[in-house]
């Protein structure tokens, strides 16, 4: 047999612990995402029920702050060295 001959591939490095490690920190991701919109919404609706407003503000605007926040934790995980 030539000693040159190229080496045959290796089976893929990502076993089945790795692919339900990332499968479970991603999943879990979704539902933090979920989890910080929702309950910027609802409090928002609180607020806006308690102060008896016309227009919704405070749920927009709370939202718009969970959706903010959500994304900088995605953001902030992703880039993670780990």
């Amino acid at each position: 047999m030539p000693t040159d001959a190229a080496p045959r591939p290796d089976k893929p490095t990502d076993s089945g612990a790795d692919r339900l490690r990332n499968f479970a920190k991603y999943s879990g991701l979704g539902f933090q995402m979920l989890a910080t919109i929702g309950l910027c919404a609802w409090g928002g609706l609180k607020l806006d029920a308690h102060f008896q407003n016309k227009n919704p503000w405070y749920t927009i605007g709370l939202m718009v702050l969970g959706l903010v926040a959500a994304t900088y934790q995605v953001i902030r995980t992703l880039t993670r060295n780990e």
